[in-house]
């Protein structure tokens, strides 16, 4: 049950730090596209994916 929660805590600091407001630029400039949660939710199911298909495993092997 520890190793679920370790995870949720390292994916919500990183995405966390990942949060933090980036100075803006100069005003003309082409702004850079920003990373939207978009990619945090496709990260947090790929986990979610990965952790179900390993607890499939370990009870196929009982």
């Amino acid at each position: 049950m520890k190793y679920p929660l370790v995870l949720i805590l390292i994916l919500l600091c990183t995405s966390l730090w990942a949060m933090q407001a980036d100075d803006p630029g100069l005003p003309g400039d082409d702004p850079d596209l920003p990373v939207d949660g978009g990619v945090a939710a496709l990260l947090l199911a790929g986990a979610a994916y990965g952790l179900r298909k390993i607890n499939q495993q370990k009870n196929t092997r009982r």
